[in-house]
């Protein structure tokens, strides 16, 4: 017997090949097995995904800080965390464009001043949604690099760190998200304020788990960062707003007020 995996040799009574651990795989896919398959690999208490979103709001550090120094296996990679987040995150869009799309108001009151405006922020925020999602990652990263780093990461290792962050904070306020659109859609730009809050005080929770600083060290090096990471955040809307009026998506007359 074969493994369909190495192709390593197999005796008949093993379950896992012994070269590469892969199931050893002897019925065809029917609706049972597969049910089956989804519920163990999604809702086992033992799957790498559940022990990985509890893991980094008990012990982050260790989650993360095993990645960094080559624990591969007990908790699911950053990228694989942050491909599922991203995931949620277009799903919502779609939700929201699908089902509300006039229930929301995402630029508080500036279509009734100036609709033109509006609808071309809003259809540019839905359509480059993961990237703006994706481009969090600097903004968040460097600060923290150059902030809290008692622990003697580079660079990409933050970038590597606030992947987890942003991820984490993309999947556990996906229900929250979607309750909100259920119950009362005109209250979502809401909580938008609030979910922002969490990102940055998980952030700076897994700062500290990471570094360890006295408490009057950890507050002032936590005021720092957020006011360079709200500049920074500032500074990346001037730009894309830059890009946008050179690339002629926007026009001067947009942003001015109707007579």
């Amino acid at each position: 017997m074969e493994c369909k995996n190495c192709s390593g040799k197999l005796r008949t009574d093993y379950s896992y090949c012994p070269d590469c651990g892969a199931k050893v795989i002897r019925n065809r896919i029917t609706v049972k097995n597969l049910w089956f398959d989804i519920v163990e690999r999604v809702f086992n208490l033992d799957n790498t995904f559940i022990r990985t979103v509890v893991h980094l709001f008990s012990k982050p550090d260790k989650v993360i800080h095993g990645y960094v120094t080559g624990q591969r296996k007990k908790y699911l990679n950053p990228i694989s965390y942050f491909t599922i987040a991203l995931t949620l995150s277009g799903l919502l869009v779609f939700i929201i464009q699908k089902f509300y799309p006039d229930s929301i108001d995402f630029t508080r009151g500036a279509g009734t001043t100036n609709p033109e405006f509006a609808e071309k922020w809003s259809n540019i925020v839905f359509d480059f949604n993961a990237l703006f999602f994706v481009m969090y990652l600097p903004i968040l990263a460097l600060p923290a690099y150059l902030i809290f780093n008692k622990i003697r990461y580079n660079l990409a290792e933050y970038i590597l760190v606030f992947i987890y962050v942003l991820g984490h904070y993309s999947i556990c306020t996906f229900p929250i998200s979607v309750g909100t659109l259920l119950i009362s859609p005109s209250k979502y730009v809401e909580i938008t304020g609030p979910i922002l809050l969490f990102l940055f005080g998980y952030g700076l929770y897994v700062m500290q788990k990471l570094n360890r600083y006295s408490v009057k060290a950890f507050l002032g090096r936590s005021v720092v960062f957020t006011a360079l990471a709200v500049v920074l955040f500032f500074l990346l809307i001037l730009a894309m707003l830059l890009i946008l009026l050179v690339s002629g998506v926007f026009e001067l007359q947009d942003f001015a007020p109707p007579k």
